[in-house]
């Protein structure tokens, strides 16, 4: 990484954040829009450009590290997690992002993804997913629909798809969201929200693989049909869809139900309010992703479904050690791997 001396006036622009590599992604493939979001951000948030690093495991997602002109390891499948936990506590300072697939996340990454999202390190976990595996040529995943034909799937396959919005709330996530690549400025305000959080930021983001898996997400993003099939989240405004905004979503009892706002003659004030920290409704919410009530599939949920700070890991463990250091002093390494109950055989 070059180094650029940044003067009061001389601020960073999105290129300074674009490595000299060629973008190798296959023509019309949604990564692009991320990366491309990703450095028109990053010149807003303030930061050192040698503050930034970018972790990433295997798969299409993961040659972001390349295309960002930061520090960044290509790391191992499924492991992108881990590797970025122990950059952050080595050096709470740095600004660490983590870039991984639906595959590379939710498969072999699995156990590492569940367990950063309770531990709650303070960066921020991207995950593009596309419902499929891209790199190595069109295997179902673990957001594949079920029924999905693909080259590991031919009769279809029979595995529920995860939700990737529930299983973090499941986890404990303290920040859940959802974008999608072909909505550029709704992606950029959810990033910023994202960074702002202090906690693991979770953010999913629809992105379309135009080679195994193409349009997978064009009910959400095609004009006919965005409005009626997506819903937009505010904290703090009612949950309103439809092509003139005539729906809304209310509980009834503890379930959700749409309404047509004209024929119902509710008032305003019976609407769904979205709350970002109120983590029942928040799963509620992330349900909307397989939610069918009276025959009627509820919209797909966009923008930040749950936020709510809580202590993160790696200052709890840096004042952890300080706490015991000054209560023991230094204790010796040998000391401490055989432990006080050790005993010799003769």
């Amino acid at each position: 990484m070059d180094t650029i001396t940044v003067e009061p006036n001389n601020k960073l622009t999105s290129k300074d954040f674009a490595s000299n590599q060629e973008v190798k992604w296959c023509p019309g493939c949604g990564d692009y829009s991320i990366l491309k979001q990703v450095q028109t951000i990053f010149p807003d948030l303030g930061i050192p450009r040698e503050k930034f690093v970018f972790i990433s495991g295997i798969g299409c997602s993961s040659r972001f590290t390349y295309y960002m002109e930061t520090f960044g390891m290509h790391s191992i499948h499924g492991r992108a997690a881990a590797i970025a936990s122990g950059v952050k506590l080595s050096n709470p300072d740095l600004d660490v992002w983590v870039v991984s697939g639906d595959g590379d996340a939710l498969s072999i990454g699995g156990n590492h993804f569940i367990h950063a999202m309770r531990r709650n390190f303070n960066l921020n976990y991207l995950v593009f997913n596309n419902q499929i595996y891209g790199l190595t040529k069109g295997q179902y995943s673990p957001t594949s629909e079920k029924g999905k034909v693909t080259k590991s799937t031919p009769f279809g396959s029979i595995e529920e798809p995860f939700n990737p919005s529930e299983l973090a709330l499941g986890a404990k996530a303290s920040f859940v969201a959802r974008s999608m690549d072909r909505d550029p400025k709704h992606m950029q305000s959810v990033l910023k929200r994202a960074h702002e959080f202090k906690g693991t930021s979770f953010v999913e983001i629809y992105t379309n693989c135009p080679v195994f898996n193409d349009e997978a997400f064009f009910a959400f993003t095609d004009k006919e049909t965005k409005k009626e099939e997506a819903i937009f989240l505010e904290h703090g405004k009612p949950l309103i869809f439809g092509h003139n905004d005539e729906k809304a979503i209310i509980i009834e009892g503890s379930r959700p139900k749409i309404v047509n706002i004209v024929d119902s003659n509710l008032s305003p004030d019976s609407y769904w309010i979205h709350d970002e920290k109120n983590k029942t409704k928040a799963n509620i919410i992330a349900r909307f992703f397989d939610t069918v009530v009276d025959g009627v599939h509820f919209p797909r949920p966009f923008g930040v479904i749950y936020a709510d700070e809580r202590g993160v890991f790696d200052e709890q463990t840096t004042a952890s050690i300080t706490q015991a250091a000054e209560k023991k002093g230094r204790t010796p390494l040998n000391k401490i791997l055989s432990g006080e109950k050790t005993w010799t055989i003769s």
